[in-house]
This record gives C-alpha cells, sequence and structure tokens, in this order.
C-alpha cells in the first residue's frame, strides 16, 4: 500500500512559478512506481500532465505544459516534483500525483488527495 500526499499548491500571478511536490508513505518505496501528475479543472475530466519512469531516464508531458513544466523525483525522499513556470490561467485545477507499477500501461494504481492550483490573469 503505498499513500501519496500532495503540497506546494496556491494562487499565483499569470507567469509565476510554483513547485508541488508528491511524498510517498507506507510499506514501499518510490523507486518501486512510475510517478504521474495529473490535473482537474472543474467541469473537466483529469488528464495527465507529467510522468517520470522509476529512475527518472524516462519523461514525458502533454503538449500544453511542454517547455514550461518539469517533473523530477528523489529516491531518497521519496519524493516527486513537478516544477510550474510561466503559469497561465487555464493551468487552474486541482493536481493529483499517482503511482504505476508499469511505465506502459495507462492505469495507475494510487492516487493523492490532490492539491488546488489557481493561476489569476
Amino acid at each position: 500500500q503505498v499513500q501519496l500526499v500532495e503540497s506546494g499548491g496556491g494562487l499565483v500571478q499569470a507567469g509565476g512559478s510554483l513547485r508541488l511536490a508528491c511524498v510517498a508513505s507506507g510499506r514501499t518505496f518510490i523507486s518501486q512506481y512510475n510517478m504521474g501528475w495529473f490535473r482537474q479543472a472543474p467541469g473537466k475530466e483529469r488528464d495527465r500532465v507529467a510522468a517520470i519512469s522509476w529512475n527518472g531516464g524516462s519523461t514525458n508531458y502533454a503538449n500544453s505544459v511542454k517547455g514550461r513544466f518539469t517533473i523530477s523525483r528523489d529516491n531518497a525522499k521519496n519524493t516527486v516534483y513537478l516544477q510550474m513556470n510561466s503559469l497561465k490561467p487555464e493551468d487552474t485545477a486541482v493536481y493529483y500525483c499517482a503511482a504505476r507499477s508499469s511505465w506502459s500501461t495507462a492505469h495507475y494504481e494510487y492516487w493523492g488527495q490532490g492539491t488546488q492550483v489557481t493561476v489569476s490573469a
């Protein structure tokens, strides 16, 4: 069982930056999992923003955030990060981190509770 807790959300002006963190706890280590960040805006579906493999060797990003967001991980700290730069009002959403055992599957087994990011114009 893995528990994921996100932090770092808040209110920021357009053009600003935030760094989200996702800390894993439980009777396992985050190094066993491939991780992703998702977001869900009101009235919209939850979309994946970024993903990173278990050792950080592979990453991918949604087109809407490429060049602005960076996903990274520190397995020694059981933590995954999402650095968000040049934020836009359309980035406003609840952001979730999630863990999956396999890089090749779309299914994520564990989810955090989410952290709100609000970008004002």
